[in-house]
């Protein structure tokens, strides 16, 4: 019994010496992935490896380690124009989804800088809200 009350005092002595950095990260993140899963998942799969040469990898992906403020107007203005990434050209055009907020940008995007071979951090609402104003 005295174990797993010290186990239990662990565990919360733990989660509150988490900063606010951490907790916002992991709610970004979170819900990121959830938004990523209901927008993003079915074209460029649940792994981030894309679809054959119709929608490119977001896993490995030069084209998005490059281009975050094209990434996030793409989130929600969509995308025409073939795309190069890692040397092949996608040609499928990407629907952009304008009901996304900024909010919601930044939590897709905090999910997909931070997975897979990703560690960028986090992407705020306030960072994204500045760059949405260079698109189109």
């Amino acid at each position: 019994m005295r174990s797993l009350i010290f186990v239990a005092a662990v565990i919360i002595i733990i989660i509150s010496c988490r900063s606010k950095a951490d907790v916002e990260f992991d709610q970004y993140y979170n819900q990121g992935e959830i938004l990523y899963t209901s927008y993003c998942a079915n074209c460029h799969q649940k792994d981030g490896s894309g679809l054959a040469l119709l929608y490119p990898p977001l896993n490995k992906s030069d084209f998005m380690d490059n281009n975050l403020e094209q990434v996030l107007c793409i989130m929600r203005s969509g995308k025409t124009t073939p795309t190069v990434v890692n040397g092949k050209t996608f040609v499928q055009p990407m629907r952009g989804v304008a009901a996304l907020t900024d909010l919601d940008i930044a939590e897709i995007a905090t999910y997909i800088y931070n997975t897979w071979d990703h560690k960028r951090g986090i992407i705020t609402v306030n960072e994204v809200t500045g760059k949405m104003k260079s698109c189109e």
